[in-house]
C-alpha cells in the first residue's frame, strides 16, 4: 500500500475518504454543468465513465493533495468547453486508467465499446512528440506519417486538454521537472495546438511554459506589462471609443474587443529582434467581429480612413486562410500619439474557428446540428488531418512548424513499398531490419538508405526509405549490440546470439571433451541416458553444472578445462568397469608428429562458428594459414596464426588451454586481413591503389594513411576482406603491378 493510503486510524481513513469523495463529486458536478449540449443518454454514458475512473483512481492523490480523479475531470471539462462528443469526454475521464490502474483495453471495450477503448488506448500511447528536420521531402513524408497516426483527431484534442491542465498545476510539481516538461510543451504541444487552430490553448501553453522555463524573466516582464497597461489605459479607452463611434456613423453593428500580446510573444519579439520592452510598440490590439464576410473588408476601409495604416503590415487571411484554417484580416495602424495598434477583423464563424480550431467542428455540430457550416468545418478539419497528403502547397512551412509523433522520440521511415514504420530516435538500419522481421535482422549484411549503400549502424532520419540487404550465410554479430537501439532488435539479437552461441559452444565442447577423453584411452563419450546416466550425474556434480549441455557449453567457452573434466570422466568410467585402451592412450598422447595431432580431434573452422570462435585481431588468420586455437577464459576459442608472437607467448604460458584447429575445405565467408602498401606520394595515387584492390575483388574495410602525408613515399595500411591466402596473394600481385606502388605486403599488427 502506498504511503498516502496508509491511515493512522480507521476513523481518520474514513474521514479522508469521505473528504476525497466530496471533492470528487463537487468537481464532477461542475463538469455536468457544462454538458447541456449532450442528450440525457450521452450524459449517463459520461457518468458511467466517471464512476469507473473514480473507482480506478480511488486512494490516488495528486501532488497538491487533491484526489487524483480531479485531474481527469478537469481534462474532460476542457474538452466540454470545446463541445467534444460524449465518447471523447468518456476517454478524457478514463485516459489514465489503462496506464496507472490496471484496467485493460478489453475491459473498456466490454463496458463502453471499441471506439472509446481505442481512444483511451491511443491516449495511453501518446506520450511524447517532437519536431526536427526542415527538408521539403521530409515535410511531405511527415504529412503521410500524420495521416497514418491521426486516425482519430479526438485523441490529440484530449491529450492537449491533459497537458493544459498539467501545466496549470505545474507549481505543485518538483522544480526539477519544470524545465523538461515546459520545454516539451513549448516545442511540441503548443505548436500542435496552433496547427489544430486552438489559438487560445496555444497562447496559454506558451505563457505557462515561459512562466516555468524562465520564472525570473516572466515575473519582470509581467510587472512591466502591468505598468504599461496602467499607463496606456487612457489610450486604449480613447481608441476603443473612436472606433465604436466611426462604425456607428457607418451603420455597422460590430463587436469590439481589446486584446493584448501574450507575455511569451512579447518576450520572443524582444529576444529575436534585440529590443527593449519600451521598443515593442504593438503590444495592444483590437478584434472586431463583423456580421458578414464582406463587412470585414468594409470595416477595413473604415479603419484606414480613421487611422493611417503602417505600410507592409496588412495581411489578408480571409482570401488566403492559414494552413490551420484561420481566417481574419490583419492591419496595423498608427493610432493616437504615434502608437502602433493591430486590428483583426473577422466574422463570428471565423472567430470560433480562430479560437477553437479543429474543435469548432464539434462546436458547430452542437449548436447547429446538420447545418452547412457544421459539415463544411467538419470536412475541412478532418480532411486537413486525415487526408493531409493532399495539402502540398505549404509542406515545408507545415514541417517547420510542428512534427507530431504518437510514440516516444519517434522517427518514421518507409519501406521500399511505402509502408511506414515507427522507430525510436537514434534507431539504426539494423533496428529497421529487426522491425521488419527477426529473420531479416539475423541475416542482414547492409542497407540501402534513400538509394545509397550504407552500413547497418547508419542512424535513420524521418522520411528515409530503407531497404535491407541480406546474405544467405550471414549471422548476427555480437558487436551489433553496441548500436541496436530498439528493445525488439536487442532482444532478438541477444536471443539469437545466445541460442547460436550455445549450440556452437556445446558442439565445440563436445569435441574438446572427446579429444581429452581419447587421451585417457576412451574412444567415445558415453551416452547420456541408460547405463551411464549415473556417471553423467556424478560428473555434473563434480563440475557444478546443471546439465550435460551446460557442461559442454562451459568447456566450449573456456569456463571449464577439457582435460580436467576428461580425467574425471575417465575415472568414473573406470569405476563402472570400462577399461581404457592403452594403444589409444599412447597414440593420442605420444604418437605422431604435430601434423598427426592436428588431424586427430582437431576443430574444423569455416567461418560460420559465431561467437564461440574468434579470429585474433593481432594476426588476422585467414584460410590457408597454419593456425592454433587458444581457449580463453569465458571467451571461447581464439584462433591465432601459428607464428603469431602473442599466440606463442600464450602457448608457452598455458599449453593446456590450446586446442588443435584446422581450416575446413571451403570457408563460408570472407576474413579480414591487413595489407601495408608503400607508395610514392602524388596526385590520384590512393584512387589507383583502391582501384587495383577492387579489380582483385577484395573489399576495403578500413584505410590508415599515417600522420605525415608530405613525405616522398608514404605507407598506407588497408584492412581488406578476402577469401583466403590465394585471394590475398592475387590482391598483392595486382598492387605490385600498379604505378606508384613501391612495395605491397601482408601486415600483421601483433608481429611488430
Amino acid at each position: 500500500m502506498s504511503s498516502f493510503a496508509e491511515p493512522a486510524t480507521h476513523a481518520g481513513a474514513d474521514a479522508a475518504q469521505a473528504a476525497s469523495a466530496s471533492a470528487s463529486a463537487a468537481s464532477f458536478a461542475v463538469l455536468l454543468g457544462k454538458l447541456d449540449y449532450l442528450n440525457a443518454a450521452e450524459v449517463e454514458q459520461v457518468r458511467q465513465a466517471y464512476r469507473l475512473a473514480d473507482q480506478a483512481h480511488l486512494g490516488q492523490m495528486r501532488k497538491n493533495g487533491d484526489p487524483y480523479i480531479t485531474h481527469p475531470i478537469a481534462v474532460a471539462a476542457q474538452c466540454a468547453e470545446w463541445k467534444l462528443d460524449a465518447q471523447a469526454l468518456m476517454a478524457a475521464l478514463m485516459h489514465d486508467v489503462i496506464e496507472d490502474c490496471g484496467v485493460t483495453k478489453a475491459d473498456l471495450t466490454e463496458r463502453f465499446g471499441i471506439t472509446v477503448a481505442d481512444l483511451v488506448d491511443g491516449l495511453t500511447k501518446l506520450e511524447k512528440l517532437e519536431f526536427d528536420s526542415r527538408e521539403q521531402n521530409q515535410a511531405e513524408s511527415f504529412r503521410k506519417m500524420l495521416l497514418a497516426m491521426a486516425k482519430d483527431v479526438r485523441v490529440i484534442l484530449v491529450k492537449l486538454a491533459d497537458r493544459t491542465h498539467n501545466m496549470r498545476t505545474m507549481s505543485d510539481m518538483p522544480r526539477s521537472k519544470w524545465k523538461r516538461i515546459s520545454s516539451e510543451t513549448l516545442e511540441i504541444y503548443a505548436p500542435i495546438a496552433h496547427r489544430l487552430g486552438l489559438n487560445f490553448t496555444y497562447r496559454e501553453l506558451q505563457d505557462l511554459s515561459f512562466r516555468f522555463l524562465h520564472p525570473w524573466r516572466y515575473e519582470v516582464l509581467s510587472k512591466a506589462l502591468s505598468k504599461s497597461r496602467t499607463r496606456r489605459k487612457d489610450l486604449i479607452a480613447r481608441v476603443q471609443g473612436e472606433v465604436e463611434a466611426v462604425f456607428r456613423q457607418h451603420g455597422m453593428q460590430v463587436r469590439i474587443m481589446g486584446r493584448e500580446k501574450t507575455l511569451y510573444s512579447v518576450y520572443r519579439k524582444m529576444d529575436s529582434k534585440h529590443l527593449s520592452f519600451s521598443q515593442v510598440t504593438d503590444i495592444y490590439g483590437f478584434r472586431i467581429i463583423v456580421p458578414e464576410l464582406l463587412d470585414s473588408y468594409t470595416g477595413l476601409g473604415i479603419l484606414h480612413q480613421l487611422y493611417k495604416p503602417v505600410p507592409g503590415k496588412f495581411r489578408d487571411y480571409v482570401a488566403i486562410p492559414k494552413l490551420n484554417g484561420y481566417q481574419s484580416l490583419h492591419t496595423t495602424l498608427i493610432g493616437p500619439f504615434g502608437t502602433n495598434i493591430e486590428f483583426q477583423l473577422r466574422t463570428h464563424a471565423m472567430d470560433v474557428v480562430a479560437e477553437s480550431g479543429v474543435a469548432a467542428h464539434w462546436l458547430y455540430k452542437a449548436n447547429e446540428p446538420g447545418s452547412e457550416t457544421s459539415e463544411r468545418l467538419g470536412t475541412q478539419w478532418l480532411q486537413s488531418l486525415l487526408d493531409i497528403q493532399q495539402e502540398t502547397r505549404d509542406a515545408a512551412e507545415f514541417w517547420d512548424h510542428v512534427k507530431i509523433d504518437l510514440f516516444p522520440d519517434a522517427v518514421y521511415v518507409f519501406t521500399p513499398k511505402s509502408k511506414i514504420l515507427s522507430l525510436p530516435r537514434g534507431a539504426t538500419a539494423l533496428d529497421f531490419a529487426y522491425a521488419i522481421h527477426s529473420d531479416v535482422g539475423n541475416s542482414a549484411v547492409g542497407a540501402v538508405v534513400n538509394g545509397e549503400q550504407r552500413p547497418l549502424r547508419t542512424e535513420l532520419n524521418n522520411g528515409d526509405v530503407v531497404e535491407i540487404v541480406t546474405g544467405d550465410h550471414a549471422e548476427p554479430n555480437p558487436a551489433w549490440l553496441s548500436f541496436a537501439k530498439t528493445g525488439r532488435a536487442r532482444s532478438k539479437l541477444r536471443h539469437h546470439l545466445k541460442t547460436v552461441a550455445q549450440e556452437k559452444a556445446v558442439e565445440l565442447g563436445e569435441r574438446m571433451l572427446l579429444q581429452a577423453l581419447r587421451s585417457e584411452g576412451f574412444a567415445q563419450l558415453p551416452a547420456e541416458a541408460g547405463e551411464y546416466r549415473a556417471t553423467w550425474d556424478k560428473l555434473l556434480r563434480f563440475a557444478g553444472s546443471k546439465s550435460r549441455a551446460e557442461l559442454l557449453s562451459d568447456i566450449g567457452m573456456g569456463k571449464r578445462i577439457a582435460s580436467m573434466i576428461g580425467k574425471k570422466l575417465a575415472v568414473l568410467l573406470t569405476e563402472t568397469g570400462v577399461k581404457p585402451d592403452t594403444l589409444l592412450i599412447s597414440r593420442e598422447r605420444f604418437g605422431g608428429d604435430h601434423e598427426d595431432q592436428l588431424a586427430q580431434g582437431s576443430v574444423s573452422l569455416d567461418g560460420s562458428e559465431g561467437a564461440s570462435v574468434q579470429y585474433a585481431s593481432c594476426c588476422r588468420p585467414i584460410p590457408g594459414d597454419r593456425i592454433i586455437g587458444y581457449l580463453g577464459q569465458g571467451e571461447g576459442l581464439v584462433v591465432h596464426v601459428e607464428d603469431c608472437p602473442n599466440g606463442k607467448r600464450l602457448l608457452a604460458r598455458d599449453r593446456e588451454r590450446f586446442l588443435p584447429v584446422e581450416w575446413a575445405e571451403e570457408a563460408v565467408r570472407t576474413f579480414d586481413s591487413d595489407v601495408m602498401v608503400t607508395v610514392t606520394n602524388g596526385k590520384g595515387v590512393l584512387a589507383r591503389v583502391a582501384s587495383a584492390i577492387a579489380q582483385a575483388e577484395a573489399d576495403i574495410l578500413h584505410v590508415h594513411m599515417g600522420d605525415d602525408p608530405a613525405q616522398a613515399t608514404i605507407d598506407i595500411r588497408f584492412t581488406l576482406s578476402v577469401r583466403d591466402r590465394q585471394h590475398l596473394a592475387a590482391v598483392l600481385r595486382n598492387l605490385r603491378r600498379t604505378a606508384s606502388v613501391v612495395r605491397a605486403q601482408r601486415y600483421k599488427p601483433g608481429a611488430g
